[in-house]
This record gives C-alpha cells, structure tokens and sequence, in this order.
C-alpha cells in the first residue's frame, strides 16, 4: 500500500467553515472511487496549507486520480498548485476497527 500526500496553498481569509463545506461537496466523489483505500481531508488555516493523506494500492493508482483534472480543480478552487509525496506502507494499526493490516512481504 502507499499513502500519499497532498498539499496545496489556501485563499487568504479562508474559514474553517468554507473548508469543511469544501471537503463535504468532495467526499461523495471520493466515495465512490474504487482505488481509494482511505482518505483524510486536512487542513492548517495558521500555515495557510490545506490538502489530503490518501491510502492507495499503488503509486499509479495514486497518480491516476490526481491527473491534469484534478490539479485544475485545485487551482480554481483554491487558486494554488498541488504537490504530492508518496510513502510505502506496509503496516496499518487501525484502533476504531480494532485491526493491523500487515502487507505481505515481497
């Protein structure tokens, strides 16, 4: 598995409200991608920085969704470009399902 970070700028004088109401009208689009393990909407309105951690199969699958359309969709939305990190995960302690998820080693 790969988790993915995504960060991008904020609007000046963007609420705490204004992003939630953002991350509500995107997470029915989210729902109901197939590839997507697990995303968390984040953001810092201190640091002006708003983004996503995301749990993907792979890298590609990763990369698939955050294409030309999505990086558009930041940028008229939030008026900043996107920058992505990926990190190998191979454990996941999960407390609310009250499980580890342990990748099977190559």
């Amino acid at each position: 598995m790969i988790t993915e970070i995504v960060l991008f700028d904020l609007p000046k004088g963007i609420t705490r409200a204004e992003m939630i109401a953002q991350f509500r009208e995107a997470a029915p689009r989210w729902r109901q991608n197939p590839d997507l393990t697990r995303k968390y909407m984040i953001f810092d309105l201190e640091r002006g920085k708003g983004g996503g951690v995301y749990l993907w199969n792979s890298v590609a699958a990763a990369k698939r969704w955050h294409d030309e359309a999505f990086r558009q969709r930041i940028r008229a939305t939030f008026g900043s470009e996107p920058t992505y990190q990926y990190f190998d995960t191979p454990v996941i302690v999960d407390n609310a399902a009250r499980d580890v998820i342990v990748e099977a080693a190559e």
